[in-house]
């Protein structure tokens, strides 16, 4: 029997209340990223089906965007590092397998999770910029897209994944 989606097995411990359908889709992400990327045939997770993004390039976007509206959300600014990893999102890379690509997001999830406790109702509405062009939003607004994000690009590398998986010849 499939396990119940997050958000109908009740609240993530210590997550504000506004912060719990973000940490109900970050953790879902999580579940399912783990589940079909695990067994997933490494030979192909850098393939592209239709000029379409890969797998990898998914799995790992996953994780720098959360990574990056974990920054904004703590009104810093992005690193040389994560302007880097952001560069070179999608580019076939060895040292990404799988199982590391996993891993990777399931550390920025837990980061996020820690971030999400620390917060009272008090600080959603706090403004808050992103971008160099520092467009404006508010906390609530960056958890919110962290959470739906995720879901997105999970549903695209689900889609790839299963082509690629069905298609062997691809």
């Amino acid at each position: 029997m499939p396990q119940e989606e997050y958000w109908l097995s009740g609240p993530v411990p210590d997550i504000p209340v506004l912060a719990q359908p973000a940490a109900h889709a970050l953790l879902q992400t999580q579940r399912e990223l783990r589940a079909i990327l695990l067994d997933f045939p490494k030979d192909k997770l850098w393939k592209k089906v239709g000029e379409r993004a890969s797998v990898g390039f998914h799995a790992q976007h996953l994780t720098g965007v959360l990574d990056r509206l974990l920054t904004y959300a703590q009104e810093k600014s992005l690193t040389k590092e994560q302007f880097l990893y952001l560069k070179l999102e999608g580019e076939a890379n060895e040292k990404y397998s799988p199982e590391v690509l996993v891993e990777n997001f399931e550390q920025k999830v837990t980061e996020a999770l820690a971030y999400f406790k620390t917060l009272t109702e008090a600080h959603f509405t706090a403004p808050r910029f992103v971008g160099r062009k520092r467009l404006a939003t508010n906390l609530l607004g960056l958890i919110f897209h962290a959470a739906e994000h995720s879901q997105r690009h999970l549903g695209q590398l689900l889609v790839t994944a299963s082509i690629l998986i069905e298609k062997p010849e691809l």
